[in-house]
Order: structure tokens, then sequence, then C-alpha cells
């Protein structure tokens, strides 16, 4: 499974790098691109324990999504004392 946020949905985003030159300051009349490369842009998730529908699985969750409440976390129970 990709990871992608079990609650928004968020997941791995792709877009350019563009390589400038010829500033107007260095003689030039602007910028202009002379290459572009590939790049990734990764969203903040971390594998977490989540309650849901009264069920404890472990799922990727965003940042954000944890932030803003979305998350319900299983209670921790102690193990009882053996006697």
């Amino acid at each position: 499974m990709s990871h992608v946020c079990f609650f928004t949905g968020k997941k791995t985003q792709t877009g350019w790098i563009r390589a400038e030159k010829g500033a107007r300051r260095d003689g030039g009349v602007g910028n202009k691109i002379k290459g572009r490369t590939k790049r990734k842009v990764k969203p903040n998730l971390k594998k977490l324990r989540i309650l849901v529908d009264g069920v404890v699985r472990k799922e990727w969750v965003s940042t954000s999504a944890i932030k803003k409440g979305l998350v319900v976390k299983p209670f921790k129970v102690k193990a009882a004392a053996k006697v």
C-alpha cells in the first residue's frame, strides 16, 4: 500500500525545479529557463494505531489530521499483574 493519509488523502505530489540564468543585474534581459528537473514533495505522514469502527488498525496519518483532531487513538490497557 502506498503512503496516503487515511483521513485527508494526502500523498506525494510532483512538480518541477527550474534552473534559471541571465538575471537583469548580470546584464541580461531577465531570467531564462535553462533546464528543469522533476521533484517530489512528500507529506508529513506517521504510521499510527488508530481506532476505526471499534477496531484497532495501523494506518498512515498526516500530522495535520492529528492536529485537527480527526484521529482517535485506542486506550492503553495495562497488563494484569501475574500472581
